[in-house]
């Protein structure tokens, strides 16, 4: 179980954290690490805090892009330490780690952490179904990566270790290569309707994101919504 739960850290830009997390999500029973576009591939420095975790860093998967880290997940939850113009549904930590616990029978489920020194771009954090927040001291609230990654990983393996009270999760959620296609099909369907500007689609795709993060359809229910843009998109070739 603990093996689909991916830990996926974005633009790292110090080796030495990625050793860290490695060894944080070991401590913890996890060992599932991608590294999206890293500024350095991990080095001797990495290796030496990953101290007894160098399996887990040696097995690290490396890929260019969050959209590719996340592609085969059905549940994606980005950590943000701060408020968004747009609010996105949110999970406290102990809720983070029982609902990745919950759905990861299913199929791999990611948790994403961002930057050092300015977390996950809206964008990045639009790829993910739930945001959460450590709720820490607001008066010293700077935790570093790999204390980050300790925290929500403790969460999860709390959870793990109580599975035999956690309700089982039936409904059969989306991938989120999935839903990225549906987006796309969303957004064209839209434009060709003119009811996005082709040049400014920003604002209504990110209020059409949130609203669907927020309703999490499932699988059988995308498949209704993109057969309807498929419907309407053969009304408009029939004008």
């Amino acid at each position: 179980m603990l093996e689909n739960i991916r830990i996926v850290l974005v633009n790292t830009s110090h080796t030495g954290n990625i050793g860290s997390a490695a060894r944080a999500m070991k401590t913890m029973g996890l060992s599932n690490l991608y590294l999206v576009d890293p500024e350095q591939a991990p080095d001797g420095k990495a290796s030496a805090l990953a101290a007894g975790a160098g399996d887990v860093l040696g097995n690290a998967t490396t890929v260019d892009s969050l959209e590719e880290a996340v592609a085969d997940c059905g549940l994606v939850v980005g950590t943000s330490a701060r408020s968004r113009t747009h609010s996105w549904p949110m999970l406290e930590p102990r809720e983070c780690g029982e609902k990745l616990i919950q759905e990861v029978a299913n199929y791999p489920v990611a948790l994403v952490f961002g930057r050092e020194n300015n977390g996950l771009t809206n964008e990045e954090l639009q790829q993910c179904h739930f945001h959460v927040c450590i709720p820490a001291n607001p008066e010293y609230s700077s935790l570093n990566l790999a204390m980050a990654v300790q925290t929500l990983s403790y969460e999860v393996r709390m959870a793990y270790l109580a599975t035999d009270k956690q309700p089982e999760v039936e409904s059969d959620y989306p991938l989120n290569d999935d839903l990225e296609r549906f987006y796309t099909h969303l957004e064209s369907t839209l434009t060709g309707t003119g009811f996005i500007v082709k040049n400014h689609p920003g604002i209504v795709m990110t209020k059409l994101r949130r609203l669907f993060n927020r309703a999490r359809p499932e699988a059988q229910e995308l498949n209704i919504l993109r057969g309807i843009l498929s419907s309407i998109d053969k009304s408009l070739k029939g004008k």
